[in-house]
């Protein structure tokens, strides 16, 4: 049996017809750049979702970028941001003038642990980045007490969590903005680079769309240098279509995540994912943990299963971030996770007897 990590192929079989007529819908129109198509789901987002303002950009790098930028972080700045997560969350804290600085992560959860903030809190803090990791969000609570407290920004990288809730709250919606990725293996993806920013405060919103857009809400009218960041027509077209399924589709992740957990909970060589309480985890990603993490993984591509490692590098022991010093010992929880992680194929269209068969050879691995 082949089972694909991502199967956008089945996805994209099920609404056929519905994506074929809204892409040809904007070929027709050759609305490729701004339309009807890039406003509506700026709409259908914010309706869908329970927030005032979305501001489509180019990609979901873009939008942690421009909400620091617009919230006035840059030289001399410090943003707090995980060890364990993709290189966006800390390139653009760089490419906006400020220094990244990486909290450990809780080891059951694999999000940024927040017993460890306060430590590295100074007069150069301005934020903290926490990212909802594999569609788990942090512990919300603790975080905000803790902005609060030292009055900082909290900008919540939300690019593997769509839809992911905590006490009943939307990630994105608790800080002062929340950053989306829609890249194609997201579980709202675009057939494409695509991303946007949400946020119910009115001046930042503004801004950022000010900023996204060369700096101009009206053309020509340029009241400061900006970016060109912006959601092309047919994206946007992909996104609509998808928009209508994604609660369906969110569902069917979290079935499937919970058909592992009774197949895999008596194999005693692996860690099934924990979830943490009073959350909805959209589960962009099921990942176990095991000792044998990379014999494992070959195992199971031999047997036409594909895996992946979310990541096998953490960030501060990056090559990037070699002139920072770090060492394992500084981060013991990512980097402990970091040898033993593995992310098993998960998205809607997985039927149960793959994962079943996934199971199956994950037992025979460690027989």
């Amino acid at each position: 049996m082949k089972i694909p990590f991502v199967d956008l192929k089945s996805q994209y079989e099920s609404i056929k017809p519905e994506m074929d007529n809204a892409i040809n819908r904007i070929i027709s129109n050759t609305a490729f750049i701004g339309g009807n198509e890039v406003s509506e789901f700026e709409e259908n987002f914010s309706k869908k979702y329970g927030v005032k303002h979305c501001i489509s950009v180019g990609n979901g790098t873009d939008s942690l970028y421009i909400i620091m930028k617009m919230l006035g972080i840059g030289n001399g700045d410090e943003v707090i941001t995980p060890a364990n997560s993709w290189i966006s969350s800390s390139e653009t804290i760089s490419q906006a003038g400020a220094n990244p600085v990486f909290v450990d992560i809780e080891p059951e959860y694999y999000t940024m642990d927040p017993d460890k903030l306060e430590s590295l809190i100074n007069e150069n803090t301005k934020a903290i980045m926490p990212v909802h990791l594999y569609g788990q969000m942090c512990d919300m609570d603790h975080i905000m007490a803790i902005a609060k407290k030292h009055n900082l920004f909290v900008i919540e990288d939300c690019a593997q969590s769509h839809f992911s809730e905590f006490n009943n709250q939307r990630a994105g919606l608790i800080g002062i903005a929340g950053s989306f990725s829609f890249y194609p293996g997201k579980n709202l993806g675009a057939y494409g680079d695509a991303g946007a920013i949400i946020t119910n405060d009115d001046e930042l919103a503004e801004k950022c769309r000010m900023y996204a857009r060369h700096g101009a809400l009206v053309k020509h009218e340029h009241k400061m240098e900006g970016i060109n960041s912006r959601l092309d027509g047919i994206q946007a077209a992909v996104l609509n279509v998808k928009l209508k399924h994604i609660l369906k589709w969110t569902d069917d992740r979290i079935n499937n995540a919970s058909k592992y957990d009774l197949h895999l909970r008596d194999i005693e060589e692996i860690r099934i994912p924990k979830i943490r309480p009073n959350t909805k985890h959209s589960f962009h990603l099921y990942v176990i943990r095991a000792e044998k993490r990379d014999k494992l993984a070959d195992f199971l591509n031999e047997n036409g299963i594909q895996t992946s490692v979310h990541y096998p590098t953490i960030l501060p022991l990056l090559p990037a971030y070699n002139h920072l010093g770090f060492s394992e010992k500084d981060f013991s929880n990512s980097f402990e996770a970091q040898n033993e992680i593995l992310s098993l194929p998960l998205y809607p269209e997985l039927q149960e007897e793959q994962i079943k068969y996934v199971a199956e050879k994950i037992c025979d691995f460690f027989k």
